[in-house]
């Protein structure tokens, strides 16, 4: 049997690049098979290098809100393009995008350009230690702040795909002051204050879980962590890095009414070009260097690319409709567990805005531990056939997928013939 050309790229991938892919999820290993390699994108589909073409629910794991290839941010990308690629100075749209996520978001006062969620997360806390004096961090068990040292403790994302508990590499004692809680449990967190008085420097939390599947925020689990912050003196930590401008144009704090003390951001301000930024109020944003005494800094920081795609990406969604969207999510959503479970087989599919999870368990969705009851073979066969027939989904029964405004109503019907023909 002649090979794909996807086969013959991963195969020569394997030989120079570790893996074969430049980061684990995309390797397929979770689901027992070979990557797809693309060779172009365009609104909500994707053209593999085999010549497929395939409805993306991947959308580059979060930016491509607007689908691909969006005719304004492409363009903007090329006349920033013809204007330089990179100045290491700064330039006026690193103000504009800076100016745009402080008016979007009322929490955020300033904010300092990154280069990837992962730098936004690390520089947050770095940033949150100093202004508090104290070195201990709450996260949720499955949470995934990005790859950074201290958040490597009990991770999910590419860590729940693979079973990995941590990471050779990280020492202990980088992940001593990690503290752990199960995602909204209230009470565990209550205690880990309780049992370190005046220690905790942050408490970081993807409003909407995100990186362990999708979890939902039970009813006052943001407003309770925000209270218990604010009683032990420790900054609250919303990592929007998938939610920021998804949920709604003012994220997850604007969805749910919440005011954390910092926020990261990345994905969709970056417009599909690689970008971070972390922000929150002045007071503590005027601690970074060279204005305070706290160092963080980065050579593309402000890419005049990377900045140019954001204000664009921002200027077509702040005109959205960001409620229709979600209404036209909710009805593909029903519908499609409405086949499965036809099918016999146990599933639920927690949603919000633009994401959505397929779980193949009964069992009520609050945690980490929770998700952990899907079946996972049940999964591979449900992804394999989807992937046959054309629908491109998240690779892990730990991922959420996204749906983007470029899907038409003939997308997601095409979608939903595909689950009414699979097996399972």
């Amino acid at each position: 049997m002649s090979s794909t050309r996807s086969q013959e790229l991963f195969a020569r991938a394997r030989r120079v690049i570790p893996g074969g892919v430049n980061s684990p999820v995309r390797a397929c290993r979770n689901v027992h098979c070979d990557p797809l390699f693309i060779a172009s994108a365009q609104g909500a589909h994707l053209l593999t290098a085999d010549g497929r073409s395939m409805i993306d629910f991947v959308g580059s794991w979060g930016p491509m809100l607007l689908g691909h290839a969006h005719p304004e941010v492409t363009r903007a990308v090329q006349q920033a393009a013809l204007r330089g690629t990179s100045y290491g100075a700064p330039c006026e749209d690193e103000v504009r995008l800076a100016e745009e996520v402080c008016a979007a978001l009322p929490s955020v006062e300033m904010v300092r350009m990154v280069n990837s969620g992962t730098e936004a997360t690390m520089s947050a806390l770095r940033l949150a230690r100093g202004v508090t004096g104290r070195d201990k961090v709450i996260k949720f068990i499955g949470g995934y702040h990005g790859h950074g040292d201290a958040f490597l403790a009990s991770a999910g994302s590419g860590l729940a795909t693979f079973s990995i508990p941590g990471t050779p590499g990280v020492p202990e004692s980088t992940v001593r002051d990690t503290l752990l809680a199960p995602y909204n449990d209230l009470d565990a967190v209550r205690i880990l204050f309780e049992n370190n008085p005046g220690q905790v420097a942050a408490l970081f939390v993807e409003p909407v879980a995100g990186n362990m599947g999708l979890v939902l925020p039970q009813p006052g689990f943001l407003h309770g962590l925000r209270d218990l912050c604010t009683l032990h003196g420790a900054l609250l930590v919303f990592d929007e890095v998938i939610t920021g401008f998804r949920l709604s144009y003012a994220g997850a704090q604007g969805r749910f009414d919440i005011m954390p003390d910092l926020t990261t951001f990345g994905k969709i301000i970056g417009g599909g070009l690689p970008v971070g930024a972390y922000g929150g109020r002045a007071a503590f944003m005027e601690r970074i260097a060279p204005q305070g005494d706290i160092y963080q800094a980065g050579t593309l920081s402000g890419n005049p690319l990377a900045m140019a795609a954001g204000l664009a990406t921002l200027a077509v969604l702040r005109h959205s409709d960001y409620t229709a969207l979600e209404h036209r999510v909710d009805v593909f959503v029903a519908e499609l567990e409405s086949i499965l479970r036809g099918k016999g087989v146990p599933v639920q599919i927690p949603h919000i805005a633009s994401m959505f999870t397929v779980y193949f368990t009964d069992a009520p969705l609050r945690d980490f531990a929770s998700t952990q009851t899907v079946n996972r073979e049940l999964f591979e066969s449900f992804y394999k056939q989807m992937r046959e027939r054309g629908v491109f989904l998240a690779p892990s029964a730990f991922e959420a997928n996204m749906v983007s405004f470029a899907h038409s109503d003939e997308d997601f019907e095409t979608a939903l013939d595909a689950a009414r023909s699979v097996s399972l």
